[in-house]
């Protein structure tokens, strides 16, 4: 792991890979961390040159500056690292709030994307009511005691009942992060949606858009990411059966296949 200052904040960030590969750039889900994909940066890197980074307050990254965040300050995160490892274009894949930011990149930067693989995510996930909700709750709980809430929306019961321990590990994770960076987060889930922002987008720069679901994720059901596979002019759309709101956690070998199959394409 690697540290890079952005805007006076440190960014955990690990860059993988041959410099003469193509660059794809992954982002992970609220609450989580950079490891989430793990399991799945292996297969991915005999042809591809991977980056990683830690949201605000998440992981080894530090916690928010004090000022609103927005996805255009994630997105310059994300672009900053790129320019990093010294990449013009590069491929993204981002789940949930990480396909937020990877639906800025496509609204603000298609010019910069190879493709966009976007995974539990959608143009609007929850509501303002429900986000705001829950960033008081984390202010006033802390997320060590929301976690035991939060955590299990994460996966199918499946993935509980095949590592028992797999609640009890996340727990902890999400329990280490910064708790206004996270209420932060989920305002900005509330405030910033992409509805009627993204028709045009992924065709006007030639931006392949891939979309990915779960059959049992709460947080953002198939539905969710129907309306967002409208919103981007009918962009393919697959749902795993079985999986809940973490696919790279619960199928590293399936989604890691759909993203070779996805990135092979020219």
């Amino acid at each position: 792991m690697a540290f890079m200052d952005i805007n006076g904040r440190s960014v955990a960030y690990r860059l993988l890979g041959s410099e003469t590969s193509p660059l794809i750039v992954m982002a992970h889900p609220l609450g989580m961390s950079q490891s989430v994909w793990d399991d799945v940066i292996p297969a991915l890197l005999p042809r591809y040159r991977v980056l990683t980074w830690d949201l605000p307050g998440h992981g080894a990254s530090a916690a928010v500056s004090g000022k609103q965040i927005s996805p255009s300050d994630l997105a310059a995160e994300a672009l900053a690292l790129v320019e990093l490892a010294g990449a013009r274009r590069f491929h993204f894949i981002g789940t949930s709030i990480g396909g937020v930011v990877g639906q800025q990149l496509i609204v603000a930067h298609a010019e910069c994307l190879l493709s966009a693989t976007l995974t539990n995510t959608g143009a609007v996930i929850g509501n303002p009511d429900l986000w705001n909700t829950r960033a008081g709750r984390v202010r006033q709980e802390g997320l060590t005691a929301m976690s035991e809430e939060i955590v299990p929306r994460w996966f199918a019961p499946k993935a509980f009942e095949a590592s028992p321990a797999l609640k009890a590990g996340w727990c902890t994770q999400m329990g280490r992060g910064d708790d206004e960076s996270y209420a932060q987060l989920c305002e900005m889930l509330g405030r910033d949606t992409f509805t009627g922002r993204l028709s045009g987008k992924n065709t006007l720069h030639k931006v392949r858009v891939q979309l990915f679901g779960g059959s049992e994720d709460l947080a953002t059901p198939p539905a969710t990411l129907e309306a967002l596979s409208a919103e981007l002019d009918d962009s393919p759309l697959e749902i795993f059966e079985g999986v809940g709101h973490v696919p790279s956690v619960e199928a590293p070998a399936l989604f890691a296949q759909k993203l070779l199959a996805v990135l092979a394409v020219d």
